[in-house]
């Protein structure tokens, strides 16, 4: 590390950093910065902000919490007969024997550093990879089509075994968002029992929808302390740091695309990455839940050197979605980076501003793609199949209908009515992805369907925003320090990283099918419960 910190390549990089944040103070803007911060902070709206971000989570009180309480006291009376049974004391036996033989061994005392439920949080953040493997790689049929549920049901077993054991007080949390959560659920097994002209299809498609959400009550129950959010943080951000080396390795090698991916103006792209995913929209959304996460690192760390490593791995990340040339994941970056920079460092507005001026002016393929969205060629081609006419298609045919409760679950616009294509084809009508998952969700669960979504997302920005702004560490924050060591250690850092991340990905949502992918729900919810954990459930005063 010594070596590292004194070499030509980090004294380079300081020096510029240096050299930019004295530029910065005593330019006009940062004078002009500084004088609005303090104007603000003795305002009206400061006031009325803090006060919005202040609201208490409701859920400790809430009627749903009492139920918990009543299923933990049964759990606990459960465990109390579970000490005392032949399989309780068959585990406790093979548990003694593995730490018996392995304690010798320096590989699994470092795979023993982790308990059970944080090897679960590990899996969960490799989930990507591990449906990679048993799907693409194995191609084991019934093991591909049913693991998915049996890791949410051994995840659910861990967490009842250790509350019936009493070795968690995890399970009386409760939020708002887990409140909006289960109501569309409710909603969407209401719509899939009144709109169901092929039953199997129908609970495929409720099944789609809603499944992976389950998700964000596991984490939530899982995540106990600081240590369990950071191994989920750490796990997940070099997951998403490891697919992105395979991406830019792809750039580099030119893998080969399908010939759709890219239209006749857009030559100059000799490919897009897309790692283990399949598709570099989907790809590209990864990424941009990955990016802050990666970013963060720089203000959370204390060692220069996890800065700068930080630093690198948010390069790789970010010239990774470059080569994706997903334009919706553009977009979300850069919603994902605005909401980053004014939670924690507004520099990081001019940072991008330049980046972005930089890409256009040398990456000429980049500048191609982004300048013909404008073109009179784009707006015909997307009116004879791209997404004007799909989102059309699927407007007409939801009013065709039943506007309010919809077309039916799993019968239009994602991937179960693409893989059960029970309705004929004709010149007016044709299966395809919507690229819209509001529009495809409003098509299939109606007017009602997609208001309660969008109650439950609106319930995630508010808490989310909430949590963020209750997941300070406890810090003291010199407002005078630089943003690079003014929040060193405090988990808020974390926070402020998953929800521009999330937020991102919403706004990619409104061009692609992202929650089609099962991984890609499943990582959305999960982290969602993360930053409630971090805002809402963690102990203060716990070492950070």
């Amino acid at each position: 590390m010594n070596i590292l910190q004194n070499s030509g390549i980090c004294r380079f990089f300081a020096g510029i950093w240096l050299t930019l944040y004295h530029s910065w103070e005593g330019s006009l803007l940062g004078r002009m910065s500084r004088g609005l911060q303090k104007s603000y902070e003795v305002s009206r709206s400061a006031r009325l902000w803090d006060a919005f971000c202040s609201v208490e989570n409701p859920g400790p009180s809430s009627a749903w919490a009492g139920l918990w309480d009543r299923v933990r006291r049964f759990w606990e009376r459960m465990g109390e007969f579970l000490s005392h049974s032949l399989c309780y004391r068959i585990v406790i036996w093979v548990r003694d024997l593995y730490l018996k033989l392995t304690q010798t061994s320096v590989i699994f005392r470092q795979i023993n550093r982790l308990s059970l439920h944080q090897w679960v949080l590990a899996a969960f953040s490799a989930y990507l990879p591990i449906e990679y493997v048993i799907r693409d790689l194995l191609g084991i049929g019934l093991l591909a089509s049913v693991w998915e549920e049996l890791f949410i049901l051994g995840a659910l077993a861990l967490i009842l075994w250790r509350v019936g054991l009493k070795q968690t007080g995890a399970i009386r949390r409760s939020t708002p968002v887990g409140s909006f959560l289960l109501l569309f659920m409710a909603v969407g097994f209401l719509l899939m029992s009144l709109i169901q002209p092929n039953e199997a299809i129908a609970f495929a498609g409720y099944r789609a929808q809603v499944e992976y959400m389950i998700w964000f009550f596991l984490i939530l129950h899982l995540i106990e302390d600081d240590r369990d959010f950071k191994v989920l943080y750490a796990t997940f951000g070099a997951m998403v740091f490891l697919l992105s080396l395979h991406g830019i390795y792809q750039y580099i090698i030119a893998v080969p695309i399908p010939a759709g991916w890219v239209s006749q103006t857009e030559m100059g792209v000799r490919t897009r990455v897309f790692s283990l995913t399949g598709s570099p929209n989907i790809f590209g959304s990864l990424l941009v839940m990955g990016a802050p996460l990666a970013a963060s690192g720089m203000y959370y760390w204390k060692k220069p050197i996890l800065k700068f490593l930080s630093l690198c791995a948010t390069g790789a990340i970010c010239l990774c979605l470059l080569f994706t040339f997903s334009k919706g994941a553009w977009l979300g970056i850069v919603l994902a980076v605005i909401l980053f920079a004014l939670f924690l460092d507004k520099r990081l507005l001019g940072v991008m501003g330049a980046a972005i001026a930089g890409v256009l002016m040398a990456v000429p393929s980049v500048t191609n793609r982004i300048t013909y969205l404008f073109t009179s060629d784009y707006a015909e081609a997307s009116a004879v199949g791209g997404r004007s006419l799909r989102w059309e298609t699927g407007w007409n045919l939801l009013h065709d209908n039943n506007p309010w409760l919809g077309f039916g679950l799993g019968r239009f616009g994602g991937a179960v009515a693409m893989n059960n294509q029970v309705l004929d084809e004709t010149e007016e009508f044709s299966y395809f992805y919507m690229d819209n998952y509001y529009l495809k969700t409003m098509v299939e669960m109606g007017y009602i369907g997609i208001i309660f979504f969008v109650i439950l997302l609106a319930g995630l920005l508010i808490w989310g925003i909430r949590a963020v702004y209750q997941s300070d560490g406890g810090l003291t924050r010199n407002l005078r320090v630089d943003p690079l060591f003014r929040n060193e250690g405090n988990i808020r850092v974390l926070a402020v990283a998953i929800f521009s991340g999330l937020m991102g990905v919403l706004l990619h949502c409104y061009f692609e099918n992202i929650f089609e992918e099962p991984y890609m729900m499943t990582y959305f919810w999960g982290l969602a419960a993360a930053l409630m954990y971090a805002g809402f459930f963690r102990k203060k005063e716990e070492p950070v």
